[in-house]
């Protein structure tokens, strides 16, 4: 149980060092698979009457291994959605792209939030009227 903890950050170390998406994203299924693992060995040990006792933090290493299994998941499904290829393709032209890229949704956001406080505005004004 020991080994597939330690192996999960690991692997989440070893994915991010890589310094490319694609192995990270390797990585991370590899650390899912090792809290696939984990769970599977404290389930076995929660059915053990030797371990009776101890059902309950048995039960919640389940729920918190379970926890981090969807995390990794959420991580990885957001890397493969992502345009980046990772750090060792990132230079000068590609982080000013994607600098531009993110000002300019902060942009778009502030527009949106200005638009809703004018409509609110104008429908309490609406509302003063009648």
């Amino acid at each position: 149980m020991e080994r597939s903890s330690l192996s999960i950050s690991n692997n989440i170390a070893e994915g991010f060092e890589r310094r490319t998406t694609q192995e990270l994203l390797t990585f991370l299924y590899i650390a899912r698979g090792s809290a696939g693992e984990l769970r599977s060995m404290l389930l076995f040990l929660e059915r053990l009457s030797a371990f009776g006792n101890l059902k309950s933090e048995i039960s919640d290493l389940r729920s918190q291994a379970e926890s981090v299994s969807r995390q990794l998941r959420a991580w990885a499904d957001s890397l493969q959605n992502t345009d980046i290829k990772g750090q060792r393709y990132l230079n000068n032209k590609t982080r000013r792209a994607a600098a531009a890229s993110d000002e300019r949704e902060r942009f778009v956001e502030e527009l949106r939030r200005c638009q809703e406080e004018n409509i609110a505005r104008a429908q309490k004004a609406g509302q003063g009227k009648n």
